[in-house]
């Protein structure tokens, strides 16, 4: 439907009845999504729409008011999702993301007695800036609610005033918010007087606004959360883990919890996996089309061993996982022995390994070899036990894909070395090793041309060993905007150092050469190092410079930003 050309009397017209329905019984923070789903046209022009249809002012910059607390009670802004803005004149100015109803100027004009002006703006302003005012789930922690609440919200009132079911609330609150920011983890850190709650988002930590009466729920808040993972609340001294099984409207999430004793009480982090955000195919990885060939090429090898190496938080498991994916095929059989398992992909045999019990990565991988498995996963090669075992069962017709911490490619191989592997074994056998790191990708909607001049970018270049040609106008940076919370980036990708051994590579193996000449060998033979591979993200306009530099630590952007041009 083309609404600029033909718009409809009403936006019931872009749904269907029963989506109209849902959309009328939604908490009003999602009815613009929901209209935005169903409808399958973007926000602006929705919103655009809602503004002709009931003569509401379009704003997106807005200051709220000082204090808005003593303006209109909290519970009412939390309920119609409107706030107070700065504005002249003797009229009240709220925004919303949703136009109001007639209830809703009637119970605010009898509790601030002035005319409403209404603006409208995006849904996610409005969210960021409720909780960035009140913190993020403010509203289930309020300790009473006011004489003359609204209708719609007597019938919760028993709850809101029950302290058990305001912190179920809030918690819940927190992870629906970290879901949305598309946070990787959160992480509730005691401090002396109060906690603290950060979201891991682009592997940085963001901290969030949180309620001012926050203290007093402390030890309720972690208490809740070892109840819901199953574990005991009245050890505090000893780490715990255990994992939750968290629902919302879209998806089912896996959480995994940690707790750990500090000074001050029990840190807790979650860890949020999402099977339906996990890459489907090895180029939704970030991959360049020649490192996915390959990858592809070495997956469809009837035997050996590849390895993905890097820190910890580095996408080795999403790695695996993808490259699982893709030879997942009716007639191999896959079998995998993880710790935890991440990631649940169909039709493929997962074992988690129990050291309580004796199941180990060793004892299992011996184990599943009289299983009759075509590919095996080793979810980390942690051991000399282990990693004999699976270099063994890669010399007899198995594909065996593992994890190693090492920083780069080559120094996998003198890491079983010092696990005690003959290096003969370790040249027979791999095929593949992986090195890899997550950058930030840039923000599609607010990247601009970074306007460094030609010399700064050639002197960034030098320091990290490429020598390539570029056009200074094809790179970006980082501006900032609302659809990337003002951080000029929105999710990551993956940048790779792939060593394929060639027969030169294998001799120097065996000769137990250093991790530096066969770096620089492989080299030779066409392996991108990390750097490179960055910066070849950076040329696409997929990435920063800034992105590209954190991976070296001779020169740092930030302090040479004076070689920006002028715009």
């Amino acid at each position: 439907m083309d609404l600029m050309t033909k718009p409809p009397s009403h936006w019931q017209n872009l749904v269907t009845k029963e989506q109209f329905l849902e959309i009328e019984a939604t908490p009003r923070e999602r009815k613009l999504h929901l209209l935005c789903e169903y409808s399958k046209i973007k926000e602006p022009v929705l919103l655009d729409l809602l503004r002709k249809q009931y003569d509401l002012i379009p704003l997106d910059n807005f200051e709220i008011q000082e204090n808005p607390k003593t303006i209109l009670p909290l519970r009412v802004m939390l309920e119609y999702q409107c706030l107070p803005i700065e504005g002249k004149g003797e009229t009240l100015n709220l925004i919303t993301s949703w136009p109001p109803n007639k209830a809703m100027d009637r119970w605010i004009f009898s509790i601030n007695q002035r005319r409403v002006v209404w603006f409208i703006s995006k849904s996610s302003l409005i969210q960021d800036a409720i909780n960035k005012e009140f913190g993020v789930g403010s509203g289930s922690l309020e300790e009473s609610i006011e004489e003359d609440s609204l209708d719609s919200l007597e019938e919760e009132l028993d709850d809101f005033e029950n302290e058990d079911a305001a912190v179920i609330r809030f918690v819940n609150e927190v992870v629906q918010r970290a879901v949305i920011d598309s946070a990787t983890d959160i992480h509730f850190e005691p401090e002396e007087n109060g906690i603290q709650i950060r979201y891991r988002i682009d592997g940085d930590l963001v901290p969030i606004s949180l309620p001012l009466n926050l203290v007093q729920f402390k030890e309720a808040i972690v208490s809740r959360i070892k109840i819901m993972a199953k574990l005991n609340i009245s050890e505090k001294r000893r780490p715990q883990d255990g994992r939750i099984n968290f629902k919302t409207r879209d998806a089912d999430f896996d959480v995994r919890i940690s707790t750990f004793p500090t000074l001050y009480g029990e840190s807790i982090s979650l860890r949020i996996l999402n099977q339906k955000t996990q890459p489907l195919s090895i180029r939704d990885l970030g991959m360049l089309p020649q490192d996915e060939i390959s990858c592809v090429s070495a997956l469809l090898k009837p035997h050996g061993i590849l390895l993905t190496t890097g820190p910890t938080g580095s996408g080795k498991s999403t790695t695996l996982s993808a490259f699982m994916r893709k030879i997942n095929q009716p007639h191999k059989r896959i079998m995998t022995i993880e710790d935890p398992i991440e990631y649940e992909i169909s039709k493929i045999n997962q074992t988690q390994v129990n050291p309580d019990i004796g199941l180990s990565f060793a004892s299992a991988l011996r184990h599943i070899l009289r299983q009759d498995p075509d590919v095996i996963m080793v979810g980390e090669i942690r051991d000399q036990e282990t990693a004999e075992i699976a270099i063994r069962a890669s010399l007899t017709g198995h594909l065996v894909l593992s994890t190693l911490h090492t920083n780069d490619a080559s120094g996998a191989i003198n890491r079983l070395i010092d696990m005690e592997i003959e290096p003969f074994l370790i040249a027979s056998s791999i095929e593949m090793v992986i090195a890899q790191r997550l950058i930030r990708r840039l923000c599609k909607s607010c990247a601009e041309v970074a306007g460094f001049s030609e010399a700064y970018v050639r002197t960034c270049l030098d320091s990290i060993g490429i020598q390539d040609s570029f056009e200074v106008s094809s790179i970006f940076a980082h501006k900032g905007c609302d659809q990337c919370r003002n951080s000029g980036y929105k999710g990551r990708l993956g940048v790779y150092e792939i060593l394929i051994p060639n027969e030169r590579v294998k001799e120097m193996i065996v000769q137990n050469a250093s991790a530096k000449d066969i770096h620089n060998e492989a080299i030779k033979n066409g392996m991108r190092t990390l750097q490179s591979c960055s910066w070849e993200q950076v040329k696409l306009g997929n990435t920063s410079m800034e992105e590209l530099m954190k991976l070296d630590l001779k020169l740092n952007l930030e302090e040479n930003s004076d070689e920006k041009l002028d715009a």
